[in-house]
């Protein structure tokens, strides 16, 4: 399935520091993807992370964010962003799908069993430290 959708202004802002391997991966993903969605965040800045941290938001001050090897993304509907658990299963299956397509391990937060996090994509630690 390849679908008619394409990162905005904003996403690619948001895409700039990120890994590039995960920038492929999103980019394939939103190819395969049958719900549209956007970058919200991508490399973060200490203080981001901080900010993060201290409103309950994220749980550690060792993401992966920090580094560039993750992104969060939000899913569009009617080019409304919508925060639906099922949609961001439908995203994470793109996201498996181009990981596989291109040889790049990823990890969706979604997958957690501590602190889910259904926005989340990660390049896997072991292969991308």
């Amino acid at each position: 399935m390849t679908s008619a959708f394409r990162f905005g202004a904003a996403s690619e802002k948001n895409l700039i520091g990120v890994q590039p391997d995960l920038v492929r991966v999103a980019r394939l993903a939103l190819m395969h993807s049958a719900i549209d969605f956007k970058i919200t965040e991508g490399r973060r800045s200490v203080k981001r992370q901080a900010e993060l941290v201290a409103s309950g938001a994220s749980q550690t001050m060792n993401s992966r964010h920090l580094t560039g090897h993750a992104i969060d993304v939000a899913a569009l509907v009617g080019g409304r962003v919508r925060w639906d658990w099922p949609l961001y299963s439908k995203i994470a299956n793109a996201f498996s799908l181009a990981s596989t397509d291109l040889k790049i391990p990823v990890v969706w937060g979604g997958d957690w069993r501590k602190f889910p996090d259904g926005p989340h994509f990660e390049l896997l630690r072991s292969a991308y430290p």
